[in-house]
């Protein structure tokens, strides 16, 4: 008898270890970015965490898949992440690199306003930090805009 409760324990114990190992199936799209803001709260790799980034290992250690996390985060806001649908073959591709003119300006390039869907008179509140810049765009009602998910 204490060996067959044995038995169906030991059962029990893998069914279980087979669930907990099965490969999450990690959110994308909308459903990513509403949990994102659900959980905004807590720290990134947590987050990452609950929305299906990450493996376990064979020591039964969690890893976090960060930057398939972000990757994902990007493409549900409509961020394109392939290098190759930035060339249209008319010239040089965008590096997301600038750097400060004599006068002390920085450019921003067309290719980079025209991804964003800028417009003429768009206006931005320029936030100095150390060693970069934070450009925030100003809304209609003069508002800076806020729609950071992670």
């Amino acid at each position: 008898m204490i060996n067959k409760a044995n038995n169906r324990w030991h059962e029990i114990k893998e069914h279980c270890r087979n669930i907990m190992s099965e490969t999450p199936i990690p959110l994308t799209g909308k459903s990513l970015l509403t949990k994102v803001k659900e959980l905004s709260h807590l720290p990134r790799r947590e987050t990452a965490k609950r929305c299906g980034y990450y493996t376990e290992t064979k020591p039964g250690q969690i890893r976090v898949n960060l930057t398939d996390f972000y990757d994902a985060v990007l493409a549900a806001k409509g961020v394109p992440l392939d290098a190759g649908t930035a060339k249209d073959g008319r010239g040089r591709e965008p590096t997301f690199r600038v750097s400060v003119h004599k006068n002390g300006q920085i450019v921003i390039g067309s290719t980079y306003t025209e991804q964003m869907g800028l417009k003429p008179g768009d206006e931005f509140e320029i936030k100095l930090g150390y060693k970069h810049i934070h450009l925030k765009q100003i809304d209609e009602e003069g508002e800076v805009s806020d729609d950071e998910a992670a």
